[in-house]
């Protein structure tokens, strides 16, 4: 069997409606990829943006007839300029192991593993989190999760309330359950994530330490750490906010930051919490606290 692979390059308000008809017209599968040089690490609260020059790839049974699909397209796009694009014939394989290649186990501080399905774990005695990368961002890979994931290893969160805020795949709430976290709220704007988190909680066996949700629908409680892998300026926004859904000496751990945005962050952060050392890897930072 074949495929054939339609890729197509185009700004991030047709991306979208694109993506939407790839799927109406017979897509087995429709991502989205940064088409230029830009980098979106983590999305802003309340948004879930697009890169501005965006890939849009479909992948289309090989008997489909593609000129008819275009066709469709073009009509129901309705642009003026349609967009370039590529059309590729190509084998099957195992698509699975092919998107896995690359993705080995990872240690993170002395006892914290993240293991691929396609993997043993190397250390079965460690606490080892079966996760495979997916749709929603947080799988380790990044320095802002590695950050994160370093810190949960060396702190002690045996019984604690924990809310993992703009949660993603859910890793770092899954990391803190296998440590030992009471509950944990997980905390996202994207549905996706919401999706991933309980999708990899019930793989992690600690379904029962988490429950996920919307921030419209959050039943605000409070927390003796919070962490937030998201972005410096929604950070800064919420601050405040963080503040209140902590006990008294509460912690709270940052990242999502540039090195050159720390300053910025602490100054806000200053006003509510005790802040510790500033840690980075790769030019990016993690930031720690203690409740006022």
């Amino acid at each position: 069997m074949s495929w054939i692979q339609l890729t197509f390059l185009t700004s991030a308000e047709v991306a979208e409606k694109l993506s939407d008809l790839m799927h109406d017209y017979g897509a087995v599968a429709v991502t989205l990829k940064e088409g230029g040089a830009e980098e979106i690490f983590e999305p802003p609260i309340g948004e879930t943006p697009l890169w501005q020059d965006t890939q849009v790839v479909g992948l289309f049974e090989g008997d489909q007839s593609i000129e008819t699909t275009l066709s469709l397209i073009k009509q129901n796009l309705a642009l003026d300029d349609f967009p370039e694009y590529q059309q590729t014939r190509i084998e099957d394989q195992d698509w699975e192991r092919a998107w896995l290649a690359d993705f080995k186990p990872m240690q993170f501080g002395k006892k914290l593993w993240i293991v691929p399905s396609a993997y043993e774990p190397v250390d079965k005695d460690a606490v080892n989190i079966f996760l495979d990368p997916g749709l929603a961002f947080g799988t380790g890979t990044h320095p802002t999760t590695a950050l994160c994931l370093a810190w949960l290893d060396e702190h002690k969160v045996i019984g604690q309330d924990v809310i993992d805020y703009g949660c993603g795949s859910g890793v770092l709430g899954i990391a803190a359950a296998k440590l030992g976290a009471k509950m944990i709220s997980a905390v996202d704007i994207d549905p996706q994530a919401i999706t991933a988190t309980d999708a990899n909680s019930e793989k992690n066996n600690v379904a029962e330490n988490i429950e996920s949700y919307l921030p419209e629908s959050f039943p605000e409680k409070a927390a003796d750490l919070l962490l937030a892998n998201i972005l410096a300026n929604p950070l800064m926004d919420l601050a405040e906010h963080f503040a209140e859904l902590l006990k008294d000496s509460g912690q709270v751990v940052l990242s999502g930051i540039l090195e050159e945005q720390a300053e910025d962050v602490l100054a806000v952060y200053r006003q509510y919490f005790n802040m510790g050392p500033v840690v980075t890897l790769d030019g990016w930072v993690m930031l720690q606290g203690k409740k006022i």
